[in-house]
C-alpha cells in the first residue's frame, strides 16, 4: 500500500530576481525560478553554482585550531614520530582514513591507521585503539569522524606521551577533548564560514592546510577526491557550499580516474547489475556517468558493510589498495559482507514490522521504539530507515551488545532526534550524532525509563504534520515546457543532494492515452497527455504506484508530481517522467491553487 503523502509547493522566487536571470542567462522562466529558489540571483552566483570551482574553497586556516594541527603533524614528521590515522568504522570514517593515511604516506609520513572494532570497541575512541597506539610507540594520534566528545580518554593518552588531533563534523558538548588541536566547524567557537563538512571533509581541509604550509601543489591532493565524494554521498551531509565543490570535482574523478580500490567496487557493481559489455582488445573503456545517487546506493553500502559485518579495517585496506587486481581481491569479500548484509536486514525489518502488527499499542505512538537483544548492532540502523519508509515516526531500533543495550535512531523531517536523545542523557552511557541520525547506548535497568521518556517528549514536540511524509515541489510545468533543451540545463543543476534536492515538478489535469499498464511488480508504466494544451503522449513510470491504477483509468484528469530523467531503450534515449506520486485532481482544488 502506498503511504499519502503531503504535497508542499514551494513559493515562487522573487520576479524581479526570476526576471533578471531569466535575461542574462538566457533561460525561460522555470529554470530561473529554479535558480533563485537555489540561492542563486545574479550572473556571477550562477556561475559558481553551474560551474564550481575548487578556488573557491575557503582558506583551510580559517577553521579553529588547524595551525596547531598543522604544526604538530609537521613536528611528527620531522623527528620521524609515529602516527597513527584512526577513525570511525563507517563510510565517512573510513574514507577519511583511507584519505590522510594515504597522503602522509606519500610524504614519507612513518603511518598506519586502526578502525575500531564495532562490536568489541563500540564506536569513537576506545581504550584498547589507546593501549594499541601506545603498545606500538605512536606519539601522534589522528582521529577522523569521532572524538568530538571523548574527554577521559584522551586525557588518559595524554599521560601515556600520545598526543590527539581531533577532526570531528558531529555536534560537539559544552567541553572539548584536550587533544592538541581540535577541527570541528561545529564548534561555539569556530569561525569556519561552512558548516557542514563531512568528517572525511575535515579531514581534506586539514591536508589542504598542510599542503598550504609545506608549499606542496593542490593538483596532489585532487586524485583524493574521489573518497571525499564517496563520504558527502554516503553521509547524506548538504550539497551546497564548499561540499558541492568537493561533490562536483570527487565525481569528474570517479567517473574519470579512480583509485584501485574505488574501481574495483565500481567494477562489481556494473557486472552485478550487468552493465559490462566485455571489452575487444584495445577497446577503450565507455565513460562512466556516476551520481551521487549511485554512490549512496552502490559505493557506499559495500564499503559500509565490512564494519557491519566483519571489521571496518577491511574497508580501509581496499580504499588503500595500490594494485589493481589485489583490489579486486578484496573487493569481491567486501561486496559478500554487503550481500550477507542484505539478508540480514530484510530479516530483521520484517520481525520489526511483525512486531508492529502484533501490538496495535505501537502504531498509536509518536515514536516507533522497538528492541531484540538477538538483532545484529550492524544492521539497526538500516532497519530504523526501513521502518521510517514504512511509517515514517522518529525510530530507534535497539539490540544487546556487550552488556549494555544499543540503539540506532533515524528520524523523519523537521524533527531534531539528536535534542530528543539529549534530553534523556542522564539515562544514556554514551551518545552522539546529528539531527536525523544518532546512535546511544544505556544500561538494561534504564531502558524502561529512556523508552518512556524519549516518547513523551516526541509526543509532546512534534507536531502532526510532521508525521505524514511531504513532497517538495519546484514548480507547476506543462508537459510541452519540458524539451531537451530544458532537460540539458536542469543536468547542470547536478550534483543533486540534500540542500540541492533533484528538482521535483508538478503537472495538472494530465489525462491516460489509454495505453498506461501495471508492470513488473506492481509498477505503473504511464502513457500521458496534457488534454487542450498538447496531444503529444509524454511516458512516465510510478514505482510500487500499481495502486493508483483505479484512479487513471476511463479517461479522469489526474496530478502528479515527478523528476524528469532519461530513459534509454535500445539504443534510443528518450526523456520520461519518473512520478513520485499521484493525486486525483480536484476541480475545485484546482481553483484554490491558482489563488495561492
Amino acid at each position: 500500500m502506498h503511504m499519502e503523502k503531503r504535497w508542499i509547493i514551494e513559493k515562487n522566487a522573487d520576479k524581479e530576481i526570476v526576471k533578471r536571470l531569466s535575461e542574462v542567462l538566457h533561460i525561460n522562466k522555470h529554470l530561473a525560478n529554479l535558480l533563485a529558489q537555489r540561492g542563486v540571483s545574479s550572473y556571477e552566483e550562477a556561475k559558481a553554482f553551474f560551474r564550481p570551482s575548487l578556488h573557491a574553497l575557503h582558506d583551510p586556516f580559517l577553521m579553529k585550531d588547524m595551525d596547531l594541527a598543522v604544526d604538530r603533524i609537521g613536528e611528527a614528521m620531522q623527528k620521524k614520530e609515529r602516527i597513527l590515522i584512526y577513525g570511525d568504522y563507517d563510510v565517512d570514517g573510513t574514507t577519511a582514513v583511507a584519505l590522510v593515511y594515504l597522503f602522509l604516506k606519500s610524504l614519507g609520513a612513518d603511518a598506519d591507521y586502526y578502525i575500531p572494532d564495532r562490536y568489541n570497541e563500540g564506536y569513537g575512541i576506545s581504550q584498547q585503539g589507546i593501549n594499541y597506539a601506545a603498545e606500538n610507540n605512536f606519539t601522534l594520534v589522528i582521529a577522523l569522524d569521532c572524538g568530538i566528545k571523548t574527554v577521559e580518554k584522551i586525557q588518559d593518552a595524554k599521560k601515556r606521551g600520545i598526543d590527539f588531533i581531533i577532526c570531528d563534523h558531529h555536534r560537539p558538548s559544552d567541553e572539548l577533548p584536550p587533544a592538541i588541536a581540535t577541527l570541528d566547524p561545529k564548534r561555539a567557537d569556530c569561525n569556519y564560514p561552512y558548516k557542514e563538512l563531512s568528517g572525511c571533509g575535515v579531514g581534506f581541509k586539514l591536508l589542504q592546510a598542510f599542503s598550504i604550509r609545506n608549499n606542496i601543489p593542490f593538483r596532489k591532493l585532487i586524485p583524493y577526491l574521489d573518497l571525499a565524494v564517496v563520504s558527502i554521498a554516503s553521509d547524506i551531509v548538504p550539497i551546497t557550499g564548499e561540499n558541492r565543490i568537493l561533490a562536483f570535482y570527487g565525481l569528474q574523478q570517479i567517473n574519470q580516474n579512480p583509485s584501485p580500490g574505488i574501481k574495483a567496487i565500481l567494477d562489481i557493481v556494473e557486472f552485478k547489475n550487468g552493465h559490462k559489455q566485455p571489452l575487444l582488445p584495445d577497446e577503450p573503456a565507455p565513460p562512466r556517468n556516476l551520481t551521487i545517487s549511485d554512490l549512496v546506493f552502490s559505493v557506499g553500502p559495500r564499503i559500509n558493510a565490512a564494519g557491519r559485518m566483519e571489521s571496518g579495517r577491511n574497508s580501509v585496506t581496499l580504499l588503500v589498495c595500490k594494485d589493481q587486481e589485489q583490489a579486486s581481491q578484496h573487493a569481491i569479500i567486501i561486496n559478500d559482507y554487503k550481500d550477507e548484509r542484505r539478508i540480514l536486514d530484510s530479516q530483521i525489518t520484517q520481525e520489526a514490522i511483525q512486531m508492529i502488527h502484533d501490538n496495535p499499542d505501537t502504531r498509536s505512538k509518536k515514536a516507533t521504539l522497538l528492541y531484540s537483544p538477538e538483532w545484529h548492532k550492524g544492521v539497526i540502523g538500516i532497519v530504523a530507515s526501513r521502518l521510517i519508509e514504512e511509517f515514517y515516526r522518529p525510530t530507534i531500533i535497539f539490540c544487546k551488545a556487550n552488556g549494555l543495550i544499543t540503539g540506532s535512531a533515524r528520524s523523519v523531517k523537521g524533527f531534531d532526534i539528536y535534542d530528543a536523545i539529549d534530553a534523556c542523557s542522564d539515562l544514556l552511557e554514551h551518545f552522539g550524532g546529528h539531527t536525523y541520525a544518532a546512535g546511544l547506548s544505556l544500561k538494561p535497568e534504564n531502558m524502561d525509563a529512556f523508552l518512556e521518556r524519549f516518547e513523551k517528549i516526541v509526543s509532546e514536540t512534534i507536531e502532526e504534520s510532521m508525521l505524514t511524509p511531504e513532497v517538495m515541489i519546484d514548480d507547476t510545468l506543462q508537459l510541452t515546457d519540458i524539451t531537451p533543451r530544458f532537460f540539458k540545463i536542469l543536468k547542470q543543476f547536478a550534483p543533486f543532494g540534500p540542500g540541492n534536492p533533484i528538482p521535483m515538478f508538478k503537472t495538472d489535469q494530465v489525462v491516460d492515452t489509454g495505453y498506461s499498464k501495471i508492470v513488473g511488480k506492481n509498477h505503473l508504466k504511464l502513457s500521458i497527455v496534457h488534454p487542450h494544451i498538447s496531444s503529444f503522449p509524454f511516458s512516465g513510470i510510478a514505482f510500487q504506484q500499481g495502486d493508483k491504477f483505479e484512479l487513471i483509468k476511463n479517461g479522469r484528469p489526474f496530478n502528479i508530481c515527478y523528476h524528469i530523467e532519461e530513459n534509454v531503450w535500445n539504443g534510443k534515449t528518450s526523456l520520461q517522467l519518473h512520478v513520485k506520486d499521484i493525486k486525483p485532481y480536484d476541480e475545485k482544488q484546482g481553483r484554490d491553487e491558482k489563488d495561492v
